[in-house]
């Protein structure tokens, strides 16, 4: 049985401040060598050149290995950090940590659990192709059963982190003789977060194995749980899987839902509700009552350029790139739902929720 997990978010006070974690593990609310997870916001471009993305990563790592983790076993932490705090969204960390047993708060309802897998190495040729699709799905496989999760329907968020693809890594496909599925290295990330968006729903059963020819083509075809993020800093597919399971323990809890457009709050708000929070039929911040740990959403532009009707000039703006855009909008609806620009958005959400909206996840603390 999977330990019970304790889930704190963090702000992030400069690009390499890991601060408040270490304030937390000195008070004894999180132990340094128990953290299997980070997910996080850092305030970089968001792009192919984003390093605040390392930057992060060394602070957090070296933080739990000077409060005393095993420097080897800190390196396997999975730390997803998604660039890009456009807007009114705030540098933050939600961190992941199992709680001694003898500190565990009993339930024998479902409660949050966290499994972690790498997948095999993905080659530039992988990407946006069947290759990456049936990689990541095994991973996804590998970090369920490590939840303890036994039912797909228990999964209700997996974040992953995946590579993109650069000058480098396409000389070296072409090297060998092989393809990639385009050159365009800041299009590559939607095309490897695609990719890894369709291993997750092949995995969890919500799609069947698609053809190479529908990646980044047939929308219709989606995961209402993944949120995949790409950048520089690895080979292979990071897999965060969150969910509940019986037995586990703690006090948090998590659910699911998705935005249907940039502007649909309601999908935020079923998203709390289905993660155990009693609300009214209509909602208010206040409602939360301190009870919401954080967020988690992807969100993409329209293909059509339209927002409820409505057009917008998002995909035809060549001073700033649509992924800034949508990334600031759905951040400015979610921060106004929870009170709290510290929100998980992350954009590039092909195949992650349907056309122009997104996947939802919320955790909470029901005490």
């Amino acid at each position: 049985m999977p330990d019970a997990i304790e889930v704190r978010k963090v702000p992030i006070h400069s690009v390499a401040d890991a601060s408040e974690m270490a304030k937390l593990i000195d008070d004894g609310t999180l132990h340094a060598d128990r953290v299997i997870a980070i997910i996080g916001k850092t305030e970089g471009n968001g792009g192919v050149n984003d390093y605040t993305r390392i930057i992060a990563d060394r602070a957090f790592r070296e933080v739990l290995v000077e409060k005393g983790a095993p420097a080897e076993q800190v390196k396997d932490v999975p730390i997803v950090w998604s660039g890009g705090t456009d807007g009114v969204i705030s540098p933050h960390a939600t961190i992941f940590a199992t709680v001694p047993p003898e500190d565990v708060t009993p339930s024998d309802d479902k409660r949050l659990s966290v499994g972690y897998a790498m997948s095999e190495v993905l080659l530039p040729e992988d990407i946006g192709r069947s290759g990456m699709i049936t990689k990541v799905a095994a991973a996804v496989e590998v970090a369920m059963e490590r939840a303890g999760i036994t039912d797909v329907a228990d999964v209700h968020y997996v974040q992953t982190k995946t590579p993109l693809l650069t000058l480098s890594t396409i000389a070296d496909a072409k090297s060998r003789g092989e393809t990639v599925f385009t050159e365009d290295t800041l299009h590559s990330m939607d095309v490897s977060n695609g990719g890894t968006a369709l291993g997750i729903a092949v995995a969890l059963g919500e799609i069947e194995m698609p053809d190479d020819s529908e990646v980044l083509k047939d929308r219709g075809l989606f995961s209402s749980v993944a949120s995949c993020s790409s950048g520089v800093e690895l080979d292979r597919a990071q897999v965060v899987v969150v969910g509940n399971a019986h037995g586990v323990g703690g006090r948090y809890r998590i659910g699911h839902s998705v935005m249907d457009d940039a502007l649909d709050a309601d999908g935020i708000w079923d998203a709390i509700r289905d993660a155990g929070l009693d609300l009214p039929e209509r909602p208010r911040t206040a409602d939360l009552d301190g009870r919401l740990v954080n967020v988690f959403l992807k969100c993409e532009t329209s293909s059509d350029g339209k927002v409820r009707g409505r057009r917008n000039a998002m995909l035809d703006d060549s001073d700033v790139h649509w992924h800034r855009q949508i990334k600031a909008a759905v951040g400015g609806v979610t921060a106004a739902v929870t009170g709290d620009p510290a929100v998980f958005v992350s954009v590039s959400a092909a195949h992650q929720g349907p056309e122009g909206g997104g996947p939802v996840a919320a955790i909470v603390d029901l005490g």
